[in-house]
Formats: C-alpha cells, sequence, structure tokens
C-alpha cells in the first residue's frame, strides 16, 4: 500500500487502488474524505480555518488553508476524475477543541460549522463524522475500497458511513 500524506493545508486526490491517502494530528482542523466507489476517485483535504475572509492573500495563496475554498476545490477535483456527487461518500474527522481551554475562539466547531454549510450548499451529505471532543485525530481513506480509518486516543478502527459520533488552486493528483 503507497501511503500519500496530506499536510496540514493540504489535499490529495488518488484513483490508484492500493493508495491510501493519510492525513496526521487534526486537532481544531478538520480532515474531509470523499470517495465515490463507482469509479474507485477519493479524496482527502486537511483544512485549518473555516473562512477565507479574514486573510483572502493567503486563501488565494493556499486555498487549501480554508473550508469556503478547500472543499469547493476538492469537489471540483474528484468530479474532474469521474466521481459523481450522487454517489460521493463524505466523512469528517477532527475540529476537535485544542489549545483552547477557556473555548473562546472555537475553532474547532467554527470548522465544523462550515463544513456542514459548503456540504450542505454543494448537495454533498456528510455520511459518517468523528468530530469534537478534546483529542487528536489521524485519519486515512483506502483508494479502491472506500474504508476510512481513525486513529484516536491510541486505537485505531474503521468509519463507517451511516455513523456519527460527535465528540495551487486544485487538489494535487496522487500518483
Amino acid at each position: 500500500m503507497a501511503e500519500v500524506v496530506v499536510g496540514i493545508a493540504d489535499c490529495r486526490v488518488g484513483s490508484v487502488p492500493g493508495q491510501v491517502l493519510v492525513t496526521y494530528a487534526l486537532g481544531s482542523c478538520i480532515g474531509l474524505a470523499v470517495y465515490d466507489p463507482a469509479v474507485e476517485v477519493g479524496g482527502l483535504l486537511h483544512f485549518m480555518l473555516p473562512d477565507s475572509t479574514i486573510d483572502s492573500a493567503r486563501g488565494r495563496e493556499n486555498p487549501y488553508m480554508f473550508a469556503d475554498t478547500g472543499i469547493p476545490l476538492l469537489l471540483q477535483t474528484v468530479y474532474g476524475q469521474g466521481a459523481s456527487k450522487r454517489r460521493l461518500v463524505a466523512q469528517a474527522v477532527g475540529g476537535a477543541q485544542m489549545m483552547d481551554p477557556q473555548n473562546l475562539f472555537e475553532i474547532g466547531k467554527r470548522n465544523y460549522q462550515a463544513l456542514r454549510r459548503i456540504l450542505w450548499k454543494a448537495g454533498v451529505l456528510l455520511q459518517s463524522e468523528a468530530v469534537g471532543g478534546m483529542q487528536s485525530r489521524t485519519v486515512r481513506l483506502e483508494i479502491g475500497t472506500g474504508r476510512v480509518w481513525l486513529q484516536e486516543g491510541g486505537r485505531q478502527r474503521e468509519l463507517f458511513p451511516g455513523v456519527a459520533r460527535k465528540g495551487g488552486n486544485s487538489c494535487h493528483i496522487a500518483s
């Protein structure tokens, strides 16, 4: 299995069975995995902040840093690789309350709200999630099977669609 690392404020799309897209240490950031089982195309986005209007220059420089610019680019890229909106399985991980003990900024919560709003407007349903809480998470998306693996608190488990648990200017094509 070839592992392709998706860094912070980064996005990758893959279509080679056996590839695994992985992003590490999701705190208040969110990892959004999307997958179309019919064409075996999937993508993983690791975004940091909900809204690029706080720094529009930075949003243009790295759109993957923000939900409002990164999510549409991820969707556009997987659609460009043959994925269909009606078959798309979307799963989210992260959005924890990290380094904000007084809950002043609520970055994780705001990231999650932005994610839900943007996906709703795009007509894509979030089919499972592991969000909130106070711990870091790692997520892996297997291209070819669409399986999403979640690592949190020293444990690894599969995140199944339908199971919700609270607590450049295009994605790079992984080769």
